[in-house]
């Protein structure tokens, strides 16, 4: 059994216990957590699993690293702290241990991306001998393998399209919701998410991973983007009230261009409300779904819909790009040390799994 840690519970951290724990071939031996308030308590109850796993989260980093874990679960926030979570991830790798992660966007096409970045994560694997592989949350088999896949089954292949399309509704998640997305806040508002450049730097590398194994040269990558005011004040189960006025919908887009056109796009469809913006595509039903467009000959289509944690599409979404991270961890312990993208990395099927059952 590959000992594995889980280092965060978010929306995240939660889906990751319930993976590593499902996993034939992997031992749950420790959960790192860094509100106080979560320390010493279960990682069963922490990942929603109604039980006890007997293993108690803690925050103490480095006696964790130094029972030399094989594989860490990196699921805390890349977001607003890039620098503290690769601080993390390279002393995880230090440790000798195989690292997957959703958080750190800039290696998503980590032969791109930035030397800062990709240099001292090489140094840490030489030093440890560990490796890394990052893919995305939202998720990242969404943007990479997948389009792949269908695109192969094409005889003419025009525009790749990949969307989310979600309704943020039942999102439990304030802080992202209301001040990195916008939603709720005046129109004059800017968002960090959705600010000039940022989309690009957070989706880009998967518009340049595809864009290297369909073998096309991109000339740049632009964005768009447009928000929609709420036309009257509603209110949501989980968050609370949104003023009309405020905004309610934003839909933008990355896309790669090839010989001035746009043909890789990656289009994020977020509503606080059903009501906003009906025109802009809606998932087929519930609150969301992800979606991959292939215009050509055929046009191939294909909508994908996940629920976990009582019914939730968002929940859903996080626990497959998790379940893309976890299923990677024993190709990448029988690999030589490296870094890897989703292009390095097949994606495993559920041996062991099928008919399994979590207590």
């Amino acid at each position: 059994m590959v000992s594995t840690i889980v280092w965060g519970t978010g929306n995240v951290g939660r889906a990751a216990i319930r993976a590593v724990e499902a996993h034939p071939a992997l031992k749950l031996t420790a959960v790192l957590v860094h509100d106080p308030g979560k320390v010493g308590r279960d990682a069963g109850d922490l990942g929603g699993l109604g039980c006890d796993l007997g293993v108690a989260a803690t925050d103490d980093i480095d006696a964790v690293l130094a029972t030399g874990p094989r594989a860490v679960v990196y699921a805390a926030s890349g977001d607003i702290r890039p620098d503290e979570a690769l601080a993390d991830i390279i002393r995880a790798i230090r440790a000798g241990a195989v690292v997957v992660t959703p958080a750190m966007y800039a290696l998503y096409d980590q032969r791109n991306a930035p030397p800062e970045l990709r240099e001292p994560v090489l140094a840490a694997i030489a030093d440890g001998g560990g490796s890394l592989f990052v893919s995305g949350v939202d998720p990242g088999w969404g943007n990479d393998v997948l389009p792949l896949l269908i695109s192969g089954l094409g005889t003419v292949v025009d525009v790749i399209r990949c969307q989310e399309i979600f309704d943020y509704s039942t999102y439990d998640q304030p802080d992202s919701v209301r001040y990195l997305v916008g939603m709720g806040q005046p129109m004059d508002y800017e968002p960090p998410m959705i600010a000039p450049t940022v989309p690009t730097m957070v989706w880009g590398g998967q518009v340049r991973l595809m864009a290297r194994a369909l073998g096309v040269e991109l000339d740049e990558i632009r964005e768009t983007l447009d928000r929609r005011p709420l036309d009257s004040t509603v209110s949501t189960t989980t968050m609370g009230e949104f003023e009309a006025g405020t905004q309610g919908a934003v839909r933008f887009e990355v896309q790669g261009i090839v010989e001035g056109e746009p043909r890789i796009v990656i289009e994020h469809v977020t509503r606080i409300h059903p009501s906003c913006a009906p025109d802009w595509p809606t998932p087929p039903d519930g609150d969301g779904a992800h979606r991959v467009i292939i215009e050509g000959r055929p046009r191939i289509e294909v909508t994908v819909e996940a629920t976990d944690e009582g019914g939730s599409r968002a929940a859903g979404g996080n626990a497959t790009a998790v379940g893309r991270l976890v299923s990677a961890i024993d190709w990448l312990l029988d690999a030589e040390p490296g870094l890897y993208d989703a292009l390095d990395v097949p994606l495993r099927p559920a041996v062991g799994k099928l008919g399994r059952r979590q207590p």
